[in-house]
C-alpha cells in the first residue's frame, strides 16, 4: 500500500507557541479553550501541543484585524470639513 501524501500535521508545545507570539503559556491554553487554536492533549501524561497550520492561521487572523483596524482609524482620521470643503463662519 502506498502511504498518503498528506503530509502529517506538526505540533508545537505550548511554551513554543507563547515564544513565537510573545504571550504567555497560560494565554496559549486560553486561545485553545477559545477555539482560536487546535491543539490536543497527546502523550503520556498529557501535554498540550498545538497543530502547526492552526498557528498559521491565527497569525493571518491577526495580520488581517490589524489592517482592518489600520483602515478604521484612517477613516475616522478622516474630517467632513476635510472632505466637504470647509467649515462656514458664524455671522457672515
Amino acid at each position: 500500500m502506498s502511504e498518503s501524501s498528506v503530509p502529517a500535521a506538526r505540533y508545537l508545545a505550548p511554551a513554543q507557541v507563547a515564544e513565537l507570539l510573545g504571550i504567555e503559556v497560560d494565554e496559549v491554553v486560553e486561545l485553545v479553550y477559545q477555539g482560536r487554536l487546535r491543539g490536543s492533549r497527546l502523550g503520556a501524561p498529557p501535554r498540550w501541543r498545538i497543530e502547526e497550520p492552526s498557528l498559521a492561521g491565527y497569525l493571518a487572523e491577526q495580520v488581517e484585524e490589524a489592517r482592518r483596524m489600520a483602515l478604521w482609524r484612517q477613516a475616522n482620521e478622516a474630517s467632513f470639513p476635510e472632505l466637504w470643503g470647509g467649515v462656514r463662519a458664524q455671522g457672515m
